[in-house]
């Protein structure tokens, strides 16, 4: 008998959604106009599916006044407000780029990422947080090459809104026309091995149908009330939470602008929230408040957890203590637009917290010897591959990378080692890819080092990611110093606390003379991590993390 090899499509019964989000979003406020759309605690803001897809048309017309045209990128760097949600909608309208930019980011990253688009308008806030967004931007801004516009949330949105005037209703009827789902109509940033984020390329036919299908698989209809307290620019946020809840007629709950498992749970209980999404530091954090007991969460019954593996002591919580008993474990990447695949309702326990589900309808995935490239037997590792609409179009200017994961027969090849077993469920087991998961931040060890090496008392320097038992991993950093120079960690992390997203500033140094490498000469990061979990004295977590 042949073995049965490591191969799975998602066959299903209801047909790719052939359509622009645009397009969508009119045919769900033709049939649900009087149903909450769009719900923004923190800015008592509330609008009806009929009046948000109007503020898409106000805003997709101030867009084409300033001369934004179809293909043009328009970036949005801000934190969690209802304005992000209307302007994702606003710019696929008129077949713009959404270029998502990390609310973490600092002046380096800003610039690199506004240049590497070639982003022409950018839509902000003016701070979040301890981030000064306006004095970042004016630091870069004379070095942005195609910017040609700046409008900023908190002074000038209005004032954008009323450029709307110009624009006629056939005009905007006549752009809409032109746009076809295949179109790209998002970039968004992610970290790889080779140090610089890519900008990840998605068409409206990507990101759509993810949405959508994932809100089959929630059993989502126009009476789910869904809370969203992960970030917009990740397709967390975006896709999972805004695209799943517009395309099947959903409520999209913003609870505030960064996560906060007080306001979270607050707007569950206010807005009496069907699910709630999160990965599971968020999940923890919300169980671990003092005052836990007194929110009313019975209203829940599924939700989303994605970004790391979940504990099994935390899953069975979320189940009995929040009521979410059809919740979902999701697994993918922003290249697959994101989810690969996800929990089925009914899921038993012990396959929710023990791998990521099976395969989403109408995609293909498959396990590969990554040497040989052969398809594995069932219960053998390998490299997760996957095929079919979800796969991005590019990497925005960057076909060398594109062609690096991206193979000619159509297969996105993901980095993550994985197990199929008989029944087609996968376990991720680690990572090809040299790349940090941090509360479900992909962290870029190499982006990091070209970071460090700018500091003029680093002669050489490795990152490597160690096990913590709140985020999953921490970053960690060995230092090789120039002869004869000394230098505090604090010193080193002032120096990246200006320059580099919070996330991404390593929380332990290690300062050495040479590096554990093989006869060849290659840096032995696994030896690194070995030594430091030992000198750090996370064996214990490492062992839960492996377990």
């Amino acid at each position: 008998m042949i073995a049965k090899l490591s191969y799975v499509n998602g066959v299903s019964s209801t047909p790719l959604l052939g359509e622009t989000i645009g397009q969508n979003l009119k045919a769900t406020a033709a049939r649900f106009p009087h149903n909450d759309a769009l719900v923004c605690i923190t800015q008592n803001y509330r609008a009806s599916y009929k009046e948000f897809e109007r503020q898409t048309e106000t805003v997709a017309k101030s867009l084409f006044a300033l001369q934004v045209k179809t293909g043009d990128r328009v970036g949005i760097w801000a934190p969690n407000r209802y304005e992000w949600v209307v302007l994702q909608y606003a710019t696929a309208r008129i077949g713009a780029i959404l270029v998502n930019i990390n609310p973490a980011y600092r002046s380096s990253e800003l610039l690199f990422v506004l240049n590497q688009s070639e982003v022409s308008v950018l839509i902000s806030a003016l701070t979040y947080k301890t981030s000064d967004y306006k004095a970042m931007i004016e630091d870069v801004r004379e070095r942005c090459t195609e910017l040609k516009k700046v409008i900023y949330l908190d002074r000038d949105w209005d004032n954008f809104l009323k450029e709307a005037d110009a624009i006629s209703n056939d005009e905007l009827i006549a752009i809409e026309s032109k746009i076809q789902f295949d179109d790209p109509v998002n970039i968004q940033y992610t970290s790889g091995t080779t140090g610089f984020p890519k900008g990840v390329t998605l068409s409206h036919h990507n990101l759509l149908n993810n949405g959508y299908f994932i809100g089959r698989r929630l059993k989502y209809t126009e009476n789910d009330r869904v809370c969203i307290p992960v970030p917009f620019y990740h397709c967390f946020g975006m896709v999972i939470g805004n695209l799943c809840c517009t395309s099947t007629g959903a409520c999209m709950v913003i609870p505030a602008e960064g996560f906060d498992p007080q306001l979270t749970l607050q707007a569950v209980e206010k807005e009496h929230c069907t699910s709630l999404y999160g990965v599971p530091t968020m999940f923890i954090a919300e169980l671990q408040l003092p005052d836990f007991a007194k929110y009313d969460l019975t209203s829940l019954r599924t939700g989303v957890m994605a970004g790391s593996p979940c504990p099994v002591e935390v899953m069975k919580q979320v189940q009995s203590k929040m009521y979410m008993r059809e919740v979902s474990i999701c697994y993918g990447m922003t290249e697959t637009s994101p989810v690969s695949t996800q929990t089925q309702i009914g899921t038993p326990l012990e396959k929710q917290v023990s791998t990521v589900g099976t395969v989403q309808d109408h995609l293909e995935i498959k396990i590969i010897d990554p040497e040989t490239g052969f398809v594995t037997k069932r219960g053998a590792t390998g490299e997760l591959c996957t095929r079919g609409y979800s796969v991005m179009l590019k990497y925005w200017n960057n076909p060398q990378a594109t062609t690096a994961v991206l193979d000619e027969a159509g297969w996105m090849h993901t980095g993550d080692i994985g197990i199929m077993d008989d029944e087609g469920y996968i376990n991720i087991s680690g990572r090809i890819k040299d790349i940090i998961i941090r509360g479900g931040e992909n962290i870029s060890p190499r982006e990091i080092e070209e970071f460090l090496y700018t500091h003029e008392a680093i002669i050489d320097v490795q990152v490597i990611g160690v096990p913590d038992e709140r985020f999953g991993e921490e970053v960690m950093a060995w230092v090789k110093l120039k002869p004869g120079v000394s230098i505090a960690i604090e010193e080193l992390q002032a120096f990246c606390e200006t320059q580099i997203a919070h996330y991404k500033i390593p929380k332990f140094w290690k300062f050495v003379d040479s590096f554990p490498v093989t006869i060849t000469g290659k840096v032995r990061k696994v030896e690194m991590r070995e030594i430091s979990i030992k000198e750090l004295g996370l064996e214990e977590v490492a062992k839960i993390k492996t377990s």
